[in-house]
């Protein structure tokens, strides 16, 4: 009796089709790696749901002031600073957090430096809110004007979401938080 071959292809299509397999082999094979190497249970923690919101209300806040004339008013350069500044921080540490950075640099701090970095952005953007509120004029360039109201209520929901953070880090330094996500090498 003859032997069955080893290898049978059943491919009905062109034999090029099997190389358009596997590059779509390695690019879920790059997926997998990614997601190995993030820390999907930080997503799902009250750190990075206020991180997020964090972003995105900050995003918020610095476009709505940037779509107006920001510049005649000395006031709003600080709250753009404090605004853009304390967004790319967030946006760095919070990518940081997801790809497990405290595992890689296990002589930080974690959980001190985030609270610091939250108690610190907490207190600048209660001076970014506040500049940004007193500098709404309702009749002043009238056509702005919701833009730089509306600018101050996400700033204020971006302080309120600092603080929270700043509230939970504290509870993660002092070991009442239980936060995974935040804490050094694991034991």
């Amino acid at each position: 009796m003859a032997d069955f071959p080893s290898k049978v292809t059943t491919e009905t299509g062109p034999p090029n089709s099997q190389s358009s397999q596997q590059g779509g082999n390695s690019l879920r094979g790059l997926t997998a790696n990614v997601t190995t190497m993030m820390d999907l249970s930080f997503i799902r923690s009250i750190t990075a749901i206020l991180m997020i919101a964090e972003i995105v209300l900050g995003l918020l806040q610095w476009a709505l002031i940037t779509s107006a004339p920001y510049t005649l008013l000395p006031a709003y350069g600080w709250v753009m600073f404090v605004a853009v500044t304390l967004w790319i921080l967030t946006t760095i540490l919070f990518f940081m957090i997801l790809f497990g950075a405290q595992r890689k640099l296990a002589a930080v701090p974690w959980p001190l430096t985030v609270m610091a970095y939250n108690g610190g952005a907490t207190v600048l953007y209660l001076t970014a809110f506040l500049a940004n509120a007193a500098s709404v004029r309702p009749f002043y360039h009238n056509y702005f004007y919701g833009h730089m109201a509306a600018a101050a209520f996400f700033g204020a929901l971006v302080t309120v979401a600092y603080g929270a953070s700043a509230f939970f880090s504290y509870l993660d330094w002092r070991g009442d938080g239980g936060n995974a996500a935040t804490s050094t090498v694991p034991t």
